[in-house]
């Protein structure tokens, strides 16, 4: 039987519930507010830990959500507080968001560390707020919870339903090629995007919500509920009221994200056709719990899990669908002979639990393990002397011909070289060669931008090519498809191989073999690796010297240093 925390033993009795002169001063301003001794004695302060903003339409509805939240937090006899972080809109920050990731992972585990919090609700869901609020929340180490912000509505143009950023892409290309109009671009753009909440595709967002719910951070179901749904409301409440008993039984992450935990959500990934980005972002959260997951596990997963729901990029629906058809409680049944059903989740209850009689209600959407939507996986992890420490492909969203693959390389040394060329129509570029990015990964970038999907050439494109393969050290949304392979490691910027690609060298790729090799001799490799020069540091100061000086590669998660160490770092004195 668990035993539940006492008043006394909560951490917020050293600020509020002790007869000091310092305690004066802490109820005192509290009183301020127009709160008094019935708001808080005794109770729960549950943190609410807030990503919304004005310019993250992702998050648009969380500032009316965390009304929600603390409506919950209320009738379950806890004392919320709200406490705003870094909203990271993905399509707005600039170079990219994944440069902030850490820095909302270090603002979540400072707030809830600084201030009187015994329990967190953390609310996010656009790309990197998922995982960075939960990497802070296993480094703070009280009971937390998420809120996921839940898919927009489909899309429409024309009749036609329309996905974020893979349709973009696709009539971006078509428009390129003058197969639509400015007029029909415009139209598009008007259509695609109907209402608040994340990319509707399987994009990173969907992908990082459905993890967080498989390694048990949400309540069973809310990773699918879309984000105008007036469930997504309820459940917000209803993640109110569980964060306060979570808090008396003592329910922290560190019970809840265990390894067998982290192959059931590999295993989600896997079968949802999920973003590439999640296996840097999962491999931070493992990191943070002091597990060290590394790259051949997703390899090795990928291998037994086939992708069952029919979901664009790698399907054909869209995320409001997956709701409909039943959502990830539908999935994860199917994969319930592949999961560790005895996993601990966030309501207390089991992952078996949870799944109990979940059903498949539209089986075009989610297949079942024997009719799955690909024979290709989800993921593989390449090697060989192009990228010693591995890069990452999505061979369920690439064109058969290019699995195997062998080609000259046309080289573009950073993101404005490649700018500068990919429209020209006297660009000396065939369907077979390669297009291979420099210095784009986390120090290159800066950030490792999601520049991985390089455009076709124009001139490709006028003539129907729409795949080809594309070799970087950055990523690519999750929204995104084709032969791209991604997150090469070692980076560019510090010397890898790829640093040394020349254009006109063959590149030969084996994706059902797992391998990638630059065709020059080892010898050749040493003489280019002695002429290479480190180029001058992108940033002199700040946060981004500071990133540059203490980010990971992309293999371990592209976590801070000083971030990933398992020690204890001591509660605040309260003086």
């Amino acid at each position: 039987m668990t035993t539940r925390k006492r008043p006394e033993d909560l951490r917020s009795h050293r600020w509020l519930g002790v007869s000091d002169l310092r305690s004066f001063g802490h109820r005192s301003r509290l009183r301020q507010f127009g709160y008094d001794t019935n708001d808080w004695a005794g109770k729960p302060v549950i943190g609410i830990i807030n990503t919304w903003s004005d310019i993250n339409t992702c998050h648009s509805h969380l500032r009316a959500r965390a009304e929600d939240v603390k409506r919950g937090v209320h009738q379950a006899g806890g004392f919320p507080l709200e406490l705003p972080a870094m909203s990271l809109a993905e399509v707005f920050v600039k170079p990219t968001t994944m440069l902030y990731r850490n820095f909302l992972a270090m603002e979540t585990e400072e707030l809830l560390r600084s201030h009187p919090i015994d329990g967190a609700v953390l609310m996010g869901g656009c790309d990197k707020t998922s995982p960075a609020l939960l990497m802070g929340a296993i480094s703070m180490g009280i009971p937390a919870i998420l809120v996921p912000a839940g898919p927009m509505l489909r899309g429409n143009w024309q009749g036609k339903i329309l996905g974020s950023g893979s349709d973009v892409w696709k009539y971006w290309d078509e428009k390129r090629a003058g197969n639509i109009t400015e007029d029909d671009w415009d139209e598009i753009e008007n259509g695609i995007a109907r209402s608040f909440g994340t990319c509707m595709t399987m994009g990173t967002a969907a992908t990082m919500m459905a993890i967080s719910e498989a390694l048990g951070f949400t309540l069973p179901g809310f990773s699918s509920v879309p984000a105008p749904d007036a469930n997504h409301s309820r459940m917000s409440a209803m993640t109110g009221r569980r964060i306060v008993d979570m808090v008396w039984e003592d329910l922290t992450p560190q019970k809840i994200i265990t390894p067998q935990a982290i192959d059931n959500a590999i295993k989600v990934h896997m079968a949802m056709g999920g973003s590439t980005n999640a296996m840097v972002h999962l491999v931070a959260m493992a990191r943070r719990a002091g597990i060290d997951l590394t790259l051949d596990r997703f390899d090795e997963l990928s291998r037994e899990v086939p992708v069952i729901a029919n979901v664009r990029p790698s399907g054909k629906y869209l995320m409001e669908d997956f709701f409909y058809a039943g959502g990830l409680r539908a999935l994860m049944d199917q994969l319930k002979p592949m999961l560790d059903l005895k996993c601990m989740t966030v309501n207390g209850k089991t992952v078996g639990d949870n799944i109990a009689g979940a059903k498949i209600h539209l089986p075009d959407v989610i297949h079942t393990l024997n009719d799955p939507i690909s024979t290709e996986p989800a993921c593989g992890i390449l090697r060989g002397n192009l990228a010693p420490r591995g890069c990452v492909i999505k061979p369920s969203a690439v064109e058969k011909r290019l699995l195997k693959h062998r080609g000259p390389a046309l080289v573009f040394e950073d993101y404005n070289h490649m700018a500068s060329l990919i429209d020209r129509d006297d660009l000396d570029v065939t369907p077979d060669h390669v297009l291979v990015l420099k210095n784009a990964g986390p120090k290159g970038g800066p950030g490792m931008p999601e520049w991985g999907m390089l455009p076709i050439p124009t001139k490709l494109v006028k003539q129907g090519v729409r795949d080809m393969l594309r070799i970087s050290d950055a990523r690519m949304s999750g929204t995104s498809y084709g032969a791209c392979i991604l997150h090469v490691a070692p980076e560019s910027y510090v010397g890898g191989p790829l640093a040394l690609v020349k254009t006109g060298d063959m590149i030969e790729v084996d994706v059902p073999g797992r391998t990638i090799h630059l065709d020059i001799t080892d010898a050749e490799m040493a003489k280019r690796k002695a002429a290479w020069k480190a180029p001058t540091p992108r940033y002199e100061r700040g946060y981004g010297a500071m990133f540059s000086e203490h980010i990971g590669q992309a293999d371990q998660g592209c976590d801070f240093d000083f971030l990933q160490v398992n020690a204890r770092v001591p509660e605040p004195e309260i003086h």
